[in-house]
């Protein structure tokens, strides 16, 4: 979906002049045996300096200035923007009314690819679940857009009108994770052909969960209850892969509904993605077949463990390139067709020992992978979708795992000589 600078990357203008400067510099540290207090004054009476000496050090310092100006500059470009709460006329005006095509739609949202004040944006418009007000609209904006990751669609802003509300991110230009595994048009095709293009994006997506969970600086356990390998941008050229929906959950008020039927209402647990009122006494909390914990499935029960279990089907389906549920014919004495869990055939894989994982792993891999990490991926999967949640690993202690099976996969590449740089074009095939 959108395409956007790295808030991260921060550009460091190199002036040629700085390095003089900072031997003209070095000159009055070397004369003193300690390094002067930032906060104290200096006399730099006690220095001998030639006029020269000043006059080539203050021409430097003018021209060191003016570097830092320019360094500053760029890091103001590179910083997100404010979030904005954009005036419902701008987002029916920028959709044609909503009757322009789609970009996506599903049960519980529909899109459309826009220009909102000069920037390339998606709309999602989204049912809201609980009413709010726009003093706690701007608070949790405030709070989540202000929240900024490599691996995260960043959310811009948001409007309100009626039931719904529209939340516009950046347009990230790319394909999601579930086409660039599964091509209709040509399922021998993958984009991701090698084994390192699949550890590098199971590292990134598992440290923009981490960054969610832990370090994104809200003042709640943010949970994202949307994980799945349709609701991930892989990006062109580069192969990064980005998260979409961060926030939805909270500004569409799903966790507080499951929140409020957890103290005493009954629920029904429905196989779509958003919670909807029944009645007054029944929730359904949609979400989509495979990847929702049973946990919710069985009483509600919403925690950052549901996104655990959800990021470690996404790892088994990263793996084995298979969807998440198939319906297969099965030929016997009854025939039929039945029902194959990409969980279920990994953890047969596990248990039928040497050579089982082997066979498991995506064939469009060409068996150029380390057996060894390829093993331990899977039990990490395994464990993340373990029906306890309380058997599930936090996502940090997942990310560090991951990171350092990663490390082995490029050690593993660099010894064979397969490239560990990725680039890919999805024009089509």
């Amino acid at each position: 979906m959108c395409k956007s600078k790295k808030s991260t990357d921060v550009i460091e203008p190199k002036s040629p002049r700085s390095s003089r400067h900072q031997r003209t510099s070095k000159s009055f540290a070397t004369a003193s045996s300690s390094h002067p207090d930032p906060s104290s004054s200096v006399d730099f009476a006690s220095y001998n300096v030639t006029t020269t000496d000043t006059k080539s050090s203050t021409k430097n310092s003018s021209k060191s200035s003016a570097s830092s100006r320019a360094s500053l500059a760029s890091f103001k470009e590179s910083l997100p923007d404010n979030p904005l709460i954009y005036e419902f006329s701008e987002i029916r005006s920028a959709t044609n009314g909503f009757i322009s095509k789609p970009f996506s739609s599903s049960s519980s949202a529909t899109s459309w690819r826009c220009l909102i004040r000069g920037k390339d944006v998606i709309v999602f418009q989204r049912k809201l679940l609980r009413p709010i007000e726009l003093p706690e609209l701007k608070h949790q904006l405030s709070v989540i857009c202000r929240s900024h990751h490599n691996n995260l669609v960043k959310l811009l802003g948001a409007s309100i009108s009626g039931n719904y509300i529209y939340l516009v991110y950046e347009f990230i230009a790319g394909a999601s994770l579930a086409e660039c595994l599964r091509n209709p048009r040509n399922p021998n095709f993958t984009v991701l052909s090698t084994w390192i293009s699949r550890m590098q994006i199971a590292a990134d997506l598992v440290h923009g969960l981490d960054y969610i969970h832990h370090c994104s600086g809200l003042d709640m356990k943010f949970i994202h209850n949307h994980i799945k390998s349709s609701s991930i941008v892989i990006t062109d050229e580069t192969l990064t892969p980005k998260i979409c929906h961060f926030g939805a959950a909270e500004l569409c008020g799903e966790l507080a509904m499951a929140e409020e039927e957890e103290e005493g209402d009954e629920l029904e647990i429905t196989t779509y993605r958003q919670p909807k009122r029944s009645n007054s006494k029944k929730m359904k909390l949609e979400g989509t077949r495979g990847y929702i914990a049973p946990e919710m499935m069985a009483n509600g029960t919403m925690s950052q463990k549901i996104d655990v279990y959800a990021f470690g089907v996404v790892i088994l389906e990263l793996i084995s390139g298979n969807e998440v549920l198939k319906y297969t014919f099965e030929e016997g004495n009854h025939g039929g067709y039945v029902r194959v869990s990409v969980i279920d055939t990994a953890r047969k894989a596990v248990e039928s020992g040497f050579g089982g994982v082997r066979t498991w792993v995506d064939r469009r891999l060409k068996d150029s992978f380390p057996m060894e990490v390829a093993e331990k991926m899977v039990v990490i999967g395994l464990e993340c979708v373990e029906e306890d949640p309380d058997k599930r690993p936090d996502i940090g202690r997942v990310a560090v795992k991951i990171s350092k099976l990663f490390l082995e996969s490029r050690r593993w590449a660099e010894s064979i000589g397969k490239p560990v740089d990725m680039s890919a074009s999805f024009a089509p095939r």
